[in-house]
């Protein structure tokens, strides 16, 4: 089974378990793939298609392969002017870097593109080339005047770790505009839940199964929250070593994070910063992560880890109801 069907057949599980068995079916409902997912909009009292075309736009001017794209002419030319959106979605990206000290960090495309996790020729560099390429790696050099974006010269940008993020809160506005009364939209691995679910107080968002992935440990219940969840597990290799290396790296070392972890699920009011924060807690490990949220205090999470537990704020755990087989006992954070 190739990864495009695997990635559509999770998505349409995802998508039952969040519509729930409501009656009510939603007036517009759309399918597509953009920022290399399958994405599923379901949108009550309004129509899904200004959020696709916002998505598929936001999806041209971000991607780090379109020679037509603001990501792509910038890290060619190392200064350009880009779009409102992408200047504004820069300087978001920026500020989270700096609240994650480091944690995140949009400068690692080069080394991920050494890993091929952008090619999908996978290869583990040398540790000579790592070091090299993390020379590379510095959001501070990053600059964005008006729309103008600047970087140093052996640099390069990638706003992977916002993208979806950034697309559901714009989608957001668009339904709070048009009037909406509901929507649940799934972009692959960041769900917004807006507004009210028909027949039900709130929408329930799973978290998936690391070990298998078609499946869920449990779900979140919640209502006009942006739920995100980065794993190792969404791609990787295993190299000639016969160990597993995952598409998420540690800016510091320019490996895959290797913590312990195999999911972070941060909920919270911003798209931005829940898709932000699900890659930046990964990269920072358990510990450090919880010590992290116990200093921002401004969103809650569900960290799973390779010894089978389940770590999760006060307020997500007061939402978690475990899934039917899964015997999940949460660790609470306060």
């Amino acid at each position: 089974m190739t990864r495009r069907i695997k990635a559509l057949l999770s998505l349409l599980l995802c998508t039952a378990a969040l519509s729930g068995c409501s009656a009510n079916q939603p007036k517009s409902s759309l399918s597509f793939q953009a920022m290399d997912t399958f994405m599923k909009l379901d949108v009550y009292g309004g129509s899904a298609d200004e959020i696709k075309d916002e998505i598929l736009r936001l999806d041209k001017l971000l991607s780090v392969t379109d020679p037509q794209s603001d990501i792509y002419t910038l890290n060619q030319s190392k200064s350009a002017e880009v779009d409102d959106v992408t200047a504004e979605l820069a300087r978001r990206s920026l500020e989270l870097c700096r609240a994650t000290d480091g944690a995140l960090d949009v400068t690692v495309l080069p080394v991920v593109e050494e890993w091929g996790f952008i090619s999908g020729e996978y290869k583990i560099p040398s540790a000579q080339t790592l070091n090299s390429l993390l020379g590379s790696i510095d959001y501070t050099k990053v600059s964005v005047t008006g729309n103008t974006i600047t970087l140093p010269s052996d640099a390069k940008i990638d706003f992977g770790a916002t993208a979806k993020g950034f697309a559901a809160d714009r989608a957001v506005e668009l339904l709070k505009s048009s009037g909406a009364t509901g929507a649940i939209l799934n972009l692959g691995g960041t769900v917004a839940a807006y507004g009210q679910k028909p027949g039900s107080d709130g929408w329930r968002v799973g978290i998936a199964d690391p070990e298998n992935t078609a499946a869920y440990i449990g779900y979140i219940t919640c209502r006009d929250k942006i739920i995100a969840t980065s794993g190792g597990y969404e791609r990787c290799f295993e190299g000639e070593d016969g160990k597993t290396y995952c598409h998420i790296i540690d800016p510091k070392t320019g490996l895959p994070a290797d913590n312990g972890l195999l999911s972070v699920t941060v909920i919270s009011d911003s798209g931005t910063l829940s898709d932000a924060l699900s890659t930046a807690l990964f990269v920072m490990g358990a510990e450090k992560a919880a010590e992290y949220a116990k200093s921002c205090g401004d969103f809650d999470f569900v960290m799973l880890t390779a010894d089978g537990r389940a770590i999760a704020s006060a307020g997500a755990a007061q939402s978690f109801t475990p899934a039917q087989g899964y015997d999940i006992r949460l660790e609470t954070v306060s």
